[in-house]
C-alpha cells in the first residue's frame, strides 16, 4: 500500500515489484530533482504541484494551500505501461500521463514552505521510482483567476513504457484486465472519476474510459 510513511523511509522504492531494468535509484531520482529545481521560473518563492491523478484524492503531502486549477498545454492520457503497482510484467495495465496540447483540469497543491525540501523529496519518490515522467513548470490558471507555474508530472515519450496508442478503444480492454498490488487498474480509473466529480470537474476521456471499463464488466 502506497503511505507517505513508506515513501519516506525507503520502503516504496524498496518494495514495488519493479524489474531492475526500469527502477530508478535514489541517486538518479535526487538528480532529477535538482535538475527540475534549476529549471524553475522566476515566478517568487511558492512552489505548486499540480495533481491530475492519484494525487487529487490520496496526495501524501504536506501542503497549505490547494486550489482548482487548470493547466495550459497539457492533455490526461493513459499513455504508459504500467508492470507494477496496478499492473503486472505478465499482465501489464496503463499509467496515467499528460501528454502534449490541450488543457487539464486538476487541483495544484502550494507545499508549506517551511517543509518544502522533505514534500519535494517525497513527491519524486513517489512519481519518479521509474523514469517514466518528465517533471515540467507549466503554466496553471488558479480557480481565482491567479496565474502561475506548477511542477507537472508529464510522459517521458523517449522511455520504453511509453505507449503512442491511448485511445479508450484500444486502452479499456488492457485496464480492464490489470491488477497489482495496489489493486486493479480499473478501479483507478473510477477514483479518478469520482475525485473529479466530487470537484465538479469533468474529463470526457475519464468519464468514456470509465463507461467502457463499466461496459466490459457488465456494469452498465
Amino acid at each position: 500500500m502506497l503511505t507517505r510513511e513508506s515513501l519516506q523511509s525507503g520502503l516504496y522504492l524498496d518494495n514495488l515489484e519493479l524489474p531492475a531494468e526500469f527502477r530508478w535509484t535514489q541517486d538518479l531520482i535526487d538528480a532529477s530533482l535538482t535538475a527540475t529545481l534549476a529549471a524553475r521560473p522566476d515566478i517568487g518563492e511558492d512552489i505548486w504541484i499540480f495533481a491530475y491523478g492519484s494525487l487529487i484524492w490520496n496526495p501524501l503531502l504536506d501542503f497549505d494551500r490547494h486550489s482548482v486549477a487548470t493547466m495550459h498545454g497539457w492533455h490526461r492520457s493513459f499513455c504508459l505501461r504500467s508492470i507494477a503497482g496496478r499492473g503486472s510484467s505478465e499482465r501489464p495495465g496503463r499509467m496515467l500521463g499528460l501528454e502534449a496540447s490541450g488543457t487539464t483540469q486538476g487541483v495544484a497543491l502550494r507545499l508549506t514552505a517551511s517543509r518544502r525540501d522533505e514534500e519535494l523529496r517525497v513527491v519524486w519518490r513517489r512519481e519518479m521510482v521509474g523514469g517514466a515522467y518528465r517533471p515540467t513548470w507549466a503554466p496553471v490558471t488558479l480557480d481565482d483567476g491567479t496565474e502561475t507555474y506548477a511542477i507537472a508530472f508529464v510522459a517521458d515519450a523517449s522511455r520504453s513504457l511509453f505507449e503512442r496508442d491511448a485511445s479508450v478503444a484500444t486502452i479499456a480492454p488492457i485496464i480492464s484486465r490489470a491488477a497489482g498490488s495496489f489493486g486493479t487498474n480499473a478501479e483507478y480509473v473510477f477514483k479518478l472519476e469520482s475525485a473529479l466529480h466530487a470537484r465538479e470537474l469533468r474529463d470526457t476521456y475519464v468519464d468514456t474510459l470509465a463507461a467502457a471499463l463499466r461496459h466490459l464488466r457488465g456494469e452498465a
